[in-house]
């Protein structure tokens, strides 16, 4: 008989929550704390959504999206969930860049970024203070009229090497475009200006690991192999959720799915008001990626001087559809040493991600999609051989991604690797007042930033939930008052 993954799962809990990326086990883990009862399901084999790994043979542990986030990940974590955690974050320090323009390594924090743009680039020291300053006082709830192109031509005009230099990294921290609102830009390349950029030691795998012993230590029940089918509502309540057929009930529940399939998939429209609907539908999505994965033999070795990221292109612009193109001509590549793992075999390896279109691979024959994947693999370590000469005699392992890759294993609208674009949002948060009970938390343009963004997300989604169910136990309590004293 086919496993129960459901067996032992109680037929009530305080809140379930749906989807197990970054912000649905905090939030999960904040509530588990503050003593709810709380369900955990995820629909895949693995926690972690677009924070997770996969092995393959030979020893190689590839992490999908370690690289990198701010330091705030070490305030959130020791504060959010433990010390261990927190301590396990360390910085990179050693962040290149090598196009047309120019060719410069930096340790990506405000003042060597202030060093390189009054020295290198020529620009007034008062003109760069004051875009840091301004960008830093950025708030989520701030103006979203100006684009982040408005932005960069207000303080630095017709300057293309410096809108290349302050933009390439945050799109691929999270998606962000010139087109896009200044605001999705300027709170993501704050927080990382504070002190550079860091990464968990010892991969996923062992971040992951260290949740989930921490999510049952606070009560919460994760399961995995667990589909949520629907979110069963009446009279404008949350009241339970379909998972893997059975019917679960519950005072709220926490989307972390995508917020397009959440609302218009998992709940359904006849709950929520027309106009909700329509806003709901307008939000557009943010852009999918490809990425390959190289790993060295055992005994091959890269020198830590190539980097810890590498911002590599080709195009003599920084521009949006040239960085979505099937003509791939920008590549970030993320370098792993074995400090990296030190638990693990040692081993070097190389992601290579770029942003891409899910469209430009939905449409393939399977035939034109593995001849695309080839072509991709071929194609990146042609380009990855000018920083590392003959990588590819020196590998044990390769293999591709592609937005088909996420969409499979994560279910996200199109593989969307960083949820919608950031108008997401203001839906996301208006959530409950459609549906009593009802929320949702998630990448819905990344209030911070990747992995920071998700888990104070979640940090704030979390006190939402606690609100709504405190005062519900409070007017139970008034109402059972009220009956005594009758």
């Amino acid at each position: 008989m086919p496993r129960d993954f459901l067996q032992g799962v109680q037929s009530e809990y305080d809140v379930v929550v749906i989807g197990s990326g970054l912000a649905g086990l905090t939030c999960a883990n904040t509530l588990g704390r503050a003593g709810y009862s709380v369900l955990l399901v995820e629909q895949h084999y693995k926690l972690g959504g677009m924070a997770t790994w996969f092995k393959r043979p030979g020893g190689h542990i590839f992490d999908i999206s370690l690289h990198g986030f701010p330091v705030g990940m070490i305030k959130s974590c020791r504060r959010y969930w433990t010390r261990e955690i927190a301590d396990s974050i360390i910085q990179l320090k050693n962040i290149r860049f090598d196009n047309p323009m120019f060719s410069l390594t930096t340790t990506f924090d405000r003042e060597d970024f202030t060093r390189l743009l009054t020295e290198r680039f020529q620009l007034e020291p008062s003109t760069v203070h004051e875009f840091f300053d301004h960008v830093r006082s950025m708030n989520f709830y701030d103006d979203q009229a100006t684009t982040t192109r408005q932005l960069f031509d207000r303080f630095f005009p017709g300057r293309e090497d410096v809108i290349r230099l302050l933009m390439e990294p945050i799109t691929y921290a999270n998606g962000s475009t010139l087109e896009d609102p200044a605001l999705s830009y300027g709170i993501v390349f704050s927080n990382f200006m504070s002190k550079g950029v860091f990464t968990f030691e010892g991969g996923t795998d062992r971040l992951i690991g260290l949740m989930q012993k921490d999510l049952v230590k606070n009560g919460v029940d994760p399961r995995i192999r667990c589909n949520a089918e629907n979110i069963m509502v009446h009279r404008g309540q949350v009241t339970g959720v379909q998972v893997n057929g059975r019917m679960i009930r519950t005072r709220a529940v926490v989307s972390n799915a995508n917020l397009k399939s959440t609302i218009l998939n998992l709940v359904g429209q006849e709950h929520l008001d027309r106009g909700f609907v329509n806003e709901t539908s307008a939000v557009r999505l943010n852009n999918s990626s490809t990425q390959v994965y190289m790993a060295l033999k055992e005994d091959e070795r890269i020198d830590e001087s190539t980097g810890d990221l590498l911002f590599s292109s080709t195009a003599p612009l920084f521009r949006t559809d040239a960085l979505l193109s099937r003509d791939v001509t920008s590549r970030t590549y993320s370098f792993y040493y074995p400090r990296t793992r030190p638990t693990g075999r040692p081993r070097c390896l190389v992601v290579s991600s770029t942003n891409a279109n899910y469209s430009d691979w939905a449409g393939l024959s399977s035939e034109d999609y593995e001849a695309s994947k080839k072509d991709l693999v071929e194609t990146t370590l042609v380009a990855i051989e000018k920083y590392l000469p003959n990588l590819r005699d020196r590998l044990d392992h390769v293999e591709a991604a592609t937005p088909l890759t996420f969409k499979h294993y994560t279910r996200h609208v199109h593989g969307s690797s960083f949820g919608t674009k950031f108008e997401g949002l203001a839906v996301s948060r208006s959530l409950p007042e459609q549906v009593r009970g009802l929320f949702h938390a998630g990448s819905v343009g990344i209030i911070m930033s990747g992995w920071l963004g998700a888990i104070n997300y979640g940090v704030i989604v979390a006190n939402g939930v606690d609100a709504m169910l405190s005062k519900v136990e409070t007017q139970s309590s008034d109402v059972a008052n009220l009956v005594t004293e009758v």
